[in-house]
């Protein structure tokens, strides 16, 4: 694959400007494309940051087919990998005319379960009366879906509690044993991943996969010639989470419900059994009982103090040690028996590893949630156990996001990911943000640790969309401040008697309230989180971005405390080095849902005076796309007008 050929796909009368209706050549995705060319050639290692409207896909799957071999592409989201699967691919793989194969590998979860389904239809055992419904339709797109994937099946919600009823996990997928072994949608997909030339997976199913070798990656990769990541700004905090170790009570929860269901149906004359059970079950309740409120976060020195900790533990550990003997004697009678026994065991070793890990590089914390409690072991950094994979033999390793540099400045995630060998590449957007779009910093705002402070960036939010006509979404850095923003604009809203209808994150999936936003029009959507990246709303319908506080990671969280006191101990400035760089990168990641394409137009707020009061600030709005800069509302109206 020579660069000439790389050239003659992406010039102004190429291929791709003769297969693909409204492409349109750029010299950043031309240069980008070269370089990824180069690195797959050379089985090294590149770092690209690409601004929105580079075409970044493209730039990596022109290269990675020409270049043939096996490729693996893992994706940050399933909408996005859904996307490469189903439109990308078959494009690029049309126009250039290569007879690759591609396949797509999601997690289990995502695959309708032949066992669990007769299982769950058996012991008739359901939460609702639209899951008796839902059941029916599953049973009927599994007699006659090729696949089984279950974002195929638009009829059932994708976060109906039945999924789980329907579903394998890791623990109770019986494996070989399983009389539905053959039918298997799950082995069928990693089957075609084996075959495939090219193969989309997502972060969290390469990493759960490369530490866990659960999900059919571990035996993709030695045959891998080229792995590619898109939205690589997500792979540290994916990685942290394989490469560390984690167990909940939930899965203490599952463990005794699938107990409960083989005692009945298969070991009922095992009255120990029946005993035992409810027993686990009631200690899981008391732990959680330990904990007062839900959405808690705490180092595992504060959980171990709390009052009844201790005990709770140590009877929650003993009731499961219980139950594993009691299993013991009746695994032989069945593989669902066995396989019970075999995760009782497994929990058992997790639960007391947790408690008595001495690591140095592993954070312990815990997370608390309404029926369950998450422990947490999280590495300080993932660069070790990274850099394994990364070396184990030749191949080219690309890594892909609009946002991974402060400044073109890419050491922050050089070192978070172990990547000292890596090449980087820094392309800007080609969109003209002077003309194009605004970045207002009101004046006169309250430092952001002040009570008032929501209210005043409800007030600047009503100046600005009084003058838009709503069109905007507002993004908070907290679920609380997000409620209480809300709160303040429907008032003013009804006040001042604007018609601009309000929708709030939470108030139904992602993916309706953004269908809604974008018939509406006119709409002012208030979102935290799940708003401030991997959306995409192009044209007129979201014509401002209004962002509450600069997003540092907020200084309470266990494992951040954790690393900035490492990396303060080494005699570093972890805020210059860590906490920085992470609110940078997660503020372009919000200022990017704004400015979509070449004809959008549009206002982005930052209502943090810090971005003009602090030194750092300056480096922080310099690291965002050059946007014309102004402090003045009137500028903001004149904009609209």
């Amino acid at each position: 694959m020579s660069a000439h050929t790389i050239r003659q796909v992406f010039e102004e009368n190429g291929i791709l400007a003769t297969h693909i209706a409204g492409y349109s050549a750029r010299a950043q995705q031309l240069e980008m494309a070269l370089a990824i060319g180069d690195a797959i050639e050379h089985n090294t290692q590149l770092i690209a940051e690409a601004g929105t409207g580079t075409g970044k896909t493209f730039a990596y799957l022109v290269p990675a087919l020409l270049a043939g071999g096996k490729v693996i592409i893992s994706t940050g989201t399933k909408n996005l990998q859904d996307q490469l699967f189903s439109r990308d691919l078959p494009n690029i793989r049309d126009a250039l005319k290569v007879p690759v194969t591609v396949a797509m590998l999601k997690g289990r979860a995502n695959y309708v379960c032949h066992y669990h389904l007769e299982r769950a239809e058996s012991e008739g055992r359901f939460a609702s009366r639209e899951d008796v419904k839902y059941l029916h339709v599953i049973k009927t797109f599994a007699e006659n879906s090729k696949t089984g994937d279950k974002s195929e099946l638009n009829s059932v919600p994708e976060n109906a509690m039945i999924w789980t009823s329907v579903t394998s996990t890791r623990d109770n997928c019986l494996g070989s044993d399983c009389s539905y072994y053959k039918e298997c949608f799950v082995m069928d997909a990693r089957k075609n991943a084996l075959a495939a030339d090219v193969v989309v997976v997502n972060h969290h199913l390469f990493f759960a996969d490369v530490m866990l070798r659960d999900e059919g990656v571990a035996e993709l990769l030695p045959s891998a010639n080229t792995v590619i990541f898109d939205e690589a700004h997500q792979l540290p905090e994916v990685a942290g989470l394989f490469f560390g170790e984690d167990v909940s009570t939930g899965q203490l929860h599952e463990l005794a419900q699938d107990c409960m269901a083989a005692h009945l149906t298969l070991a009922k004359d095992c009255v120990e059994l029946g005993k035992v059970i409810p027993l686990l079950e009631k200690s899981v309740k008391d732990f959680r009982l330990v904990f007062a409120y839900e959405g808690t976060r705490m180092p595992v020195q504060k959980a171990l103090v709390l009052k009844g900790f201790a005990e709770a533990y140590a009877h929650m550990q003993s009731q499961l040690k219980s139950l594993s003997i009691v299993l013991e004697t009746q695994a032989a009678r069945d593989p669902l028996l066995e396989k019970c026994w075999q995760r009782s065991m497994a929990l058992y070793e997790l639960f007391s590893r947790w408690h008595t890990a001495e690591n140095t590089n592993l954070v312990r914390w815990v997370e608390v949630f309404m029926h369950s409690v998450q422990l947490h072991a999280t590495p300080l950094s993932v660069a070790e156990g990274f850099g394994k994979q990364l070396n184990a033999q030749p191949r080219a390793w690309i890594f892909t996001s609009a946002t991974l540099a402060v400044k073109s400045d890419f050491s922050h995630y050089i070192g978070q990911m172990g990547l000292q060998n890596a090449k980087t590449g820094f392309w800007e957007s080609p969109f003209n943000y002077q003309e194009q779009a605004l970045l207002y910093v009101p004046p006169d705002m309250p430092d952001p640790n002040n009570p008032s402070y929501s209210a005043s960036v409800a007030a600047v939010a009503l100046s600005v969309l009084q003058a838009s006509g709503g069109r905007a979404f507002v993004l908070s850095t907290s679920l609380r401040a997000m409620r209480e923003i809300h709160a303040l604009l429907k008032e003013a809203f009804a006040e001042n008697g604007i018609e601009s209808p309000l929708l709030l994150q939470g108030e139904s999936s992602r993916t309706e309230l953004l269908d809604r936003f974008r018939q509406l029009g006119n709409a002012v959507l208030v979102g935290s989180q799940s708003f401030w990246e991997g959306v995409d709303v192009r044209g007129e319908a979201l014509s401002v971005v209004i962002i509450d506080k600069l997003p540092f990671a907020p200084p309470d969280d266990p494992v951040l405390s954790a690393r900035v006191d490492k990396l303060n101990a080494e005699g570093k400035n972890a805020f210059m080095e860590y906490q920085l760089p992470y609110s940078v990168i997660t503020l372009k990641q919000g200022a990017g849902r704004l400015i979509r394409d070449e004809s959008d137009r549009g206002v982005l707020v930052i209502c943090d005076p810090r971005l003009i009061s602090k030194s750092y600030g300056k480096k922080i709005w310099q690291s965002l796309p050059p946007f014309k800069r102004t402090r003045v509302l009137a500028d903001v109206q004149e904009f609209f007008s």
